[in-house]
């Protein structure tokens, strides 16, 4: 593999920077799967690396076009089990859990009953999309392979993702963090988050749509000081942006906090990553991807109904931009809550012993 990644790069068929993400992609991807100590670790690297290796130098060399919204790709290659195997081997399914499993079996009623559901989210790695799915899949496959993620560019313009974006449902938009990185772009990242929304609108008109989202504008990163993972703040204009497609797409939808915790499988630079070589007309290279082996867990929670909670929290009587501060705060202290649940069952070794009254944890997998 790593030969055919070489001999291509000096035919000058591969950028040379995307050929190095190629092959410490691999040296990453293999360390894990090998530390998990699985018994078929050797088929699991190379089968798994050798289509991913293969889709990306595809992609390089007829790059794929995203349009608003993707459609997961299912044929003739399925892209959307692809990245399932490819993920699959570095999560722990011993020390994973999932919170609150009737909530996502009253999701999938509400969706098949025609009604929208919106997951406000932390986000903490890039594959966070098919670790949700994993987690769901034996129980809920409807939500697993049908959520429709709200991604930022990079997953879809990086070589080393775009193979693993084609295989999920995604509206793409540039985040808040990043819109003035280069002032000559602004205008078009302007233009094209307001077609994204759009688009959403239309997809919540249609009714039976699950959509998630981290209104943070990027992935969790750890406190510079002590170094503990938590929740990004979220932005509460994003949250508002979602409930009023909520409220005038015409059709019942439903808005439910989703706290993840699985940093460990593929921490995330310690900084965001800023394309500064583009502007020179240089391809820059892509963040490094480290991978591990590790247990990780996810929960929903809704308060039980949060028009009752936002009713009771006086959010409803509160000036315009009041409201919007609290009911953001509303979502993101839930997402907080169900967080620290989850790090005491993952981190703290307390297992399914660390449910609350709120957030109950299962291993359905088991």
């Amino acid at each position: 593999l790593l030969l055919g990644i070489q001999k291509e790069a000096e035919a000058g068929r591969l950028p040379i920077n995307v050929a190095q993400g190629m092959e410490e992609l691999y040296h990453n991807y293999r360390n894990a799967v090998f530390h998990s100590g699985h018994p078929k670790a050797h088929e699991i690297v190379f089968s798994n690396m050798a289509v991913a290796l293969d889709r990306i130098f595809m992609d390089v060399r007829d790059p794929f076009q995203f349009s608003p919204p993707h459609k997961a790709i299912r044929e003739p290659f399925d892209y959307y089990i692809f990245g399932q195997k490819y993920i699959s081997p570095l999560l722990d399914f011993r020390n994973s859990f999932l919170g609150n499993i009737s909530l996502f079996n009253e999701l999938e009623k509400k969706l098949q009953q025609g009604e929208n559901v919106i997951l406000i989210s932390n986000h903490q790695t890039e594959a966070d999309p098919a670790i949700i799915s994993l987690l769901l899949e034996s129980t809920n496959p409807f939500i697993a392979e049908n959520m429709i993620c709200v991604a930022g560019d990079r997953v879809v313009t990086d070589p080393l993702c775009k193979p693993f974006s084609m295989g999920r449902n995604l509206l793409c938009v540039y985040s808040k963090k990043h819109m003035n990185d280069d002032p000559e772009l602004i205008d078009m990242k302007r233009r094209a988050n307001t077609k994204s929304l759009k688009e959403m609108a239309m997809l919540l008109r249609a009714g039976s749509k699950i959509i998630w989202i981290a209104p943070s504008g990027g992935r969790d990163r750890p406190d510079p000081v002590t170094k503990e993972w938590y929740p990004a703040p979220f932005d509460a204009s994003s949250v508002d942006n979602m409930r009023r497609l909520v409220e005038h797409a015409g059709v019942p939808g439903h808005i439910y906090p989703l706290a993840i915790l699985c940093y460990d499988v593929m921490p995330p630079p310690a900084q965001g990553f800023i394309d500064f070589n583009k502007w020179a007309g240089v391809r820059p290279n892509p963040p490094p991807r480290h991978m591990r082996l590790f247990g990780l867990g996810q929960a929903g929670r809704v308060s039980p109904n949060l028009n009752a909670a936002c009713s009771y929290a006086g959010i409803r009587t509160m000036p315009l931009f009041k409201a919007k501060n609290a009911f953001s705060e509303l979502l993101y202290s839930s997402v907080c809550e169900q967080y620290n649940v989850l790090k005491s069952a993952i981190h703290g070794k307390q297992g399914l012993a660390a449910s609350t009254p709120t957030v109950s944890l299962s291993q359905p997998w088991e």
